[in-house]
């Protein structure tokens, strides 16, 4: 096993370490791994300083130069993917095989927005004789990045790869129980030759960090991921100083699985990414509702695919699901569990922890779920799927939308009528047919009503990050 890193902050292009710190656990043994230092108020203080001058640096270099480094750096990090995979499984539970994806894929979306750096073009509006009316895109300034921990390396890889785009500067607050990621990639880029000041990584107590640096002038964006609770105080924090915010939040995504589709596929299909990352993923297919002329055929086949999940420590050969990543999601997830079984649910499978040593839970089926249940309103984040049945693709699209979230959906169905309904009323900002893959580095991804606001990816994921001027040019004084 390689060695898991020696963790630091990162400001001013230098690596330092704080009095105070705390430890990092291995979710799938509950041994300290390594010490987190966290950052003081000076730190920060510094961290500001440090990423204004980058930025007047930054700004002013050429949007290929941009990219050419920007492209050095995932080079760099496809190269050590086996380090930083092994860090990534220790810190959080993994199975190393998806901990190698996720590093591949934090390298994409690097590698996308790097080519996105040159083409961020503004445009001439016509105009008359004498007269020039231009669209500038200028850099947003300082950008405050908050990345999650269940993407420990391809979250903060979205967040820094719109930064640095577009030509901003940013401070990243990682999380403090996945910090290996993070600095992997900041290793990276200071390796690829990243001015000093550009990339700065802070790590510490979550509310004082956000609290200290939104209420500062230079923080122009505040770019999060994480839940609905959190974002809408940030967003709050952000509006004294009219700071613009991104807001990638919670989810808890439908699937209207309808009477035409290949039933036995999609329900492998689904059980399959249902634990993918022990169903700690904002985009996991969570709430399923089944045509009732299908819904026991699919419903076996499921809870069977479920029952056959191999969960263990992600290091080991042949684990499909690791742990919880952190102890406080094995009492939330029994709770909700406990708390659908009192309301009339059916327990299929799985419904609580495994064994006494790690945070492992088992892959859980709910069924015949009443809409009253907590578990129906609340994201569980965790290897928990409610399977319910419908009368008619209106009842499901209806029961899709009565929640306060809307991040991403799903439906599988070969009708065009059908997916043509579903693509129209079912409220989501990221809807898929016949797969369960909601964002590509090249497709735009984000939320409505209580999922956020803003997008990451594509060609939209850069206008956060970037201020419109309009140039009003006369050729003579008027």
């Amino acid at each position: 096993m390689s060695t898991y890193p020696d963790l630091k902050l990162y400001i001013g292009g230098e690596w330092r370490k704080t009095p105070d710190d705390m430890p990092v656990i291995n979710p799938a043994t509950e041994a300290e791994i390594a010490r987190l230092p966290r950052a003081r108020i000076s730190d920060l203080d510094d961290a500001l300083a440090a990423a204004q001058d980058g930025f007047r640096i930054w700004r002013r270099t050429a949007p290929r130069d941009r990219a050419d480094i920007m492209l050095k750096a995932a080079r760099i990090l496809r190269d050590r993917q086996e380090d930083i995979a092994q860090s990534i499984t220790a810190e959080h539970g993994k199975p190393l095989s998806q901990a190698r994806l996720e590093v591949i894929r934090g390298c994409e979306f690097i590698e996308w927005d790097a080519g996105e750096a040159t083409r961020t073009y503004g445009r001439v509006i016509p105009s008359g004789p004498g007269v020039r009316y231009i669209v500038h895109h200028e850099p947003v300034g300082v950008v405050l990045g908050l990345s999650p921990w269940n993407f420990p390396m391809s979250q903060p890889c979205r967040k820094i790869a719109g930064a640095l785009a577009t030509g901003c500067s940013i401070i990243l607050k990682a999380a403090e129980e996945t910090p290996a990621g993070a600095l992997h990639i900041i290793q990276a880029f200071h390796d690829a030759g990243l001015p000093a000041g550009v990339l700065n990584l802070v790590f510490g107590d979550p509310a004082q960090i956000s609290d200290h640096l939104i209420r500062q002038d230079p923080v122009r964006l505040v770019a999060f991921t994480g839940s609905t609770a959190v974002g809408r105080h940030l967003t709050t924090l952000a509006s004294e100083n009219m700071t613009r915010v991104l807001m990638e939040l919670g989810g808890h995504a439908p699937v209207i699985v309808c009477e035409d589709t290949d039933v036995e596929k999609a329900a492998v299909t689904s059980a399959i990414r249902k634990y993918r990352n022990a169903g700690q993923v904002c985009t996991s297919p969570t709430r399923f509702f089944v045509h009732e002329s299908i819904f026991d055929r699919f419903l076996e086949t499921f809870v069977k695919r479920a029952a056959a999940t191999v969960v263990g420590n992600g290091m080991e050969a042949g684990v499909e699901m690791g742990p919880l990543a952190n102890e406080r999601r094995v009492p939330a997830l029994a709770a909700l569990v406990e708390d659908a079984r009192a309301k009339g649910a059916n327990i299929l499978t799985g419904g609580g922890r495994i064994g006494n040593k790690g945070y492992f839970f088992e892959p859980t089926v709910l069924a015949n779920v009443p809409d009253h249940a907590n578990v129906m309103q609340e994201e569980p984040f965790g290897p928990l799927a409610v399977i319910n049945s419908v009368a008619s693709l209106d009842d499901a699209i209806a029961r899709a939308n009565a929640v306060p979230f809307g991040l991403a959906a799903y439906g599988f169905s070969n009708r065009a009528d059908y997916i043509d309904r579903m693509t129209d009323e079912v409220e989501a900002g990221n809807i898929s047919f016949n797969t369960l893959e909601a964002s590509l580095p090249e497709t735009p991804f984000g939320g409505v009503k209580s999922s956020g606001y803003g997008r990451e990816g594509g060609t939209e994921g850069l206008d956060n990050y970037m201020n419109v001027k309009n140039v009003s040019h006369s050729m003579k004084i008027i």
